[in-house]
């Protein structure tokens, strides 16, 4: 009986893979394949890495050649959990018809990068994130179903190339702003009808960048109800992005500058400026960050934020942003959106350990590692 026991069980984890991870926490790096550092991650006692790939660079590199499917396939090489989106932009041009030569060239992507990663990666995103990657005068059918024919078209491809036991589980790419009225569209419920009524996929991807953890709760009562019983949410993206944004161009605290030689009234935005032109000391940048309410008080969200969707009993898998990424200083000024804030390796503020890995920022490393699933 308990062997028979386990032979259900195997067969249940072989057919539903790592939609049954339930509440892991991975590592985010966007499309910053180039910041992925096996120290980083070793210490870090991570066990799921999360990249995005940019469809239209596949022309210029071709699929094989692209750095993030080489990183992506090494992670899973090294034994690492893995998930690639695969990102379709239209947010400064008018959206393809279906049909069209644009929509053949997207097509023409997909089919290059799937013999690569099917049967690679663990989970493989259509869209990243499809509604902020478009302009809102486009949300219509025509978008639904630019997306659908994709999925089709990856479902298709894993029937017949990876079988029913394939390892790689189908999502569909990240809805943003659900707490904002606004974007439950006609659009949005049409995606998520979509993504109940095809069997073949696994459940939907949520990004809540918000200014409180509050605001993530109308992302699950809004779409969790939308998905069959059986089906999941991922996280590949998250954060307090906009909390640190509202705070930038206030004063840094007093006495953080006095000990540090910064004039009185110097702003968040301008230390992190100073930061990013000659990297901090790890005590002083942990100085400045635990001197500050705003970020004092907060620096406990990842796990906070994990809880609330843990309860749920319906995450698959969320990643949090990892690495500070060379987007994120790039044309540094008060109304940049601090996403560096967020990352758990401070590789672009502090300067780096004495064996040259990159240092940890104090608020999230204790609890990413305590996170990780035994």
């Amino acid at each position: 009986m308990r062997k028979l026991l386990g032979l259900c069980a195997a067969a249940l984890l072989g057919m539903a893979g790592p939609a049954l991870a339930q509440g892991a926490l991975g590592a985010n790096y966007n499309e910053h394949f180039e910041d992925v550092d096996w120290r980083d991650l070793q210490k870090a006692d991570a066990r799921w890495v999360r990249l995005f790939l940019p469809m239209p660079q596949v022309d210029r590199t071709g699929a094989a050649g692209h750095g993030a499917v080489r990183t992506i396939l090494a992670a899973a090489d090294r034994g690492y959990k893995t998930i690639l989106t695969l990102k379709y932009p239209y947010n400064r041009v008018a959206f393809p018809k279906v049909g069209s030569a644009e929509f053949e060239k997207q097509l023409a992507r997909t089919d290059a990068v799937l013999p690569l990663v099917m049967g690679k990666v663990d989970i493989l995103v259509i869209g990243n994130e499809p509604f902020i990657e478009s302009r809102q005068q486009d949300w219509d059918a025509n978008f639904n179903e630019f997306y659908e024919q994709l999925a089709r078209r990856v479902i298709a491809y894993r029937a017949a190339h990876c079988g029913k036991d394939c390892k790689t589980r189908l999502y569909m790419g990240a809805l943003n702003h659900i707490e904002r009225p606004a974007w439950r569209t006609p659009a949005t419920e049409r995606w998520l009808s979509f993504i109940k009524a095809t069997p073949e996929l696994d459940g939907v991807n949520l990004h809540p960048h918000i200014r409180a953890i509050e605001e993530s709760k109308p992302f699950l009562d809004y779409v969790l109800p939308r998905l069959r019983p059986d089906q999941k949410f991922i996280v590949t993206e998250f954060s307090l992005v906009w909390w640190w944004q509202a705070n930038m161009e206030k004063p840094a605290p007093a006495a953080f500058l006095a000990q540090y030689g910064f004039p009185a009234g110097t702003q968040n935005w301008q230390v992190i400026a100073a930061a990013l032109k000659n990297p901090f000391p790890k005590p002083q940048w942990d100085a400045f960050l635990s001197a500050s309410p705003w970020f004092e008080s907060r620096k406990h969200y990842l796990r906070n934020q994990m809880k609330l969707f843990n309860d749920t009993g319906r995450l698959a898998v969320a990643t949090y942003g990892f690495k500070q990424g060379s987007s994120m200083s790039a044309e540094w000024g008060p109304k940049k959106v601090p996403w560096l804030l967020n990352s758990v390796v401070a590789g672009r503020s502090v300067q780096p350990n004495p064996d040259g890995s990159s240092a940890f920022n104090y608020a999230w490393i204790d609890d990413f590692r305590a996170l990780q699933k035994k």
